[in-house]
């Protein structure tokens, strides 16, 4: 954890996507994360819960498979096809009954990610949570390196949904900011 915390990459991603995570949280008293993938796995890097939020499974650290949560999912819809086809030919562990561990679902799962930009996963990981998700790229066009995901209590899945304007919006801010910090480095 402290070894990583100290990466040049993941200081730069927490920095820029800080304060748009708080305003995010302000909006949404939600629970807000951050993870990247590393290889099949995601890893949380940041987070942000109030005492109202719902327990969640993750903290800083924590590590996942990537095509366990949410936030895994969208990164594994950008990530390289040879890794999505890693990851749909290993067994998915079912985490809870709803969990999708079917590839062929999960390859749907996936190309509508690409195309909404937003996943709501509901219920994957926790029976008692629901995420909403999406992608954070290197610029406004650039590659997808990292997620942001607001979590909810399960019991508040149509307000996930109503979710989705305030988390594009907080993508939007944090990739433009990487972009900048990108061409300012070059």
């Amino acid at each position: 954890m402290e070894i990583a915390s100290g990466c040049p990459r993941t200081q730069i991603l927490r920095d820029a996507a800080l304060p748009f995570m708080q305003d995010l949280y302000e909006a949404t008293h939600e629970n807000i994360q951050l993870a990247v993938r590393e290889g099949t796995e995601l890893v949380f890097v940041e987070r942000i819960a109030g005492h109202r939020s719902v327990e969640l499974l993750t903290m800083v650290g924590t590590r996942f498979p990537v095509g366990s949560t949410g936030m895994g999912r969208v990164l594994l819809a950008h990530a390289p096809r040879a890794l999505q086809e890693e990851v749909l030919a290993a067994p998915l562990r079912p985490w809870t009954p709803h969990t999708v561990t079917d590839p062929r679902t999960l390859r749907a799962q996936l190309d509508l990610i690409r195309r909404e930009q937003v996943f709501v996963s509901d219920r994957q990981l926790s029976e008692s949570t629901v995420a909403v998700a999406a992608p954070v790229r290197i610029g406004r066009t650039g590659p997808v390196g990292a997620a942001l995901g607001i979590v909810v209590a399960a019991r508040g899945a149509e307000r996930a949904r109503g979710l989705r304007e305030p988390l594009l919006r907080a993508v939007h801010g944090i990739s433009e900011e990487l972009g900048r910090r990108a061409r300012t480095a070059l």
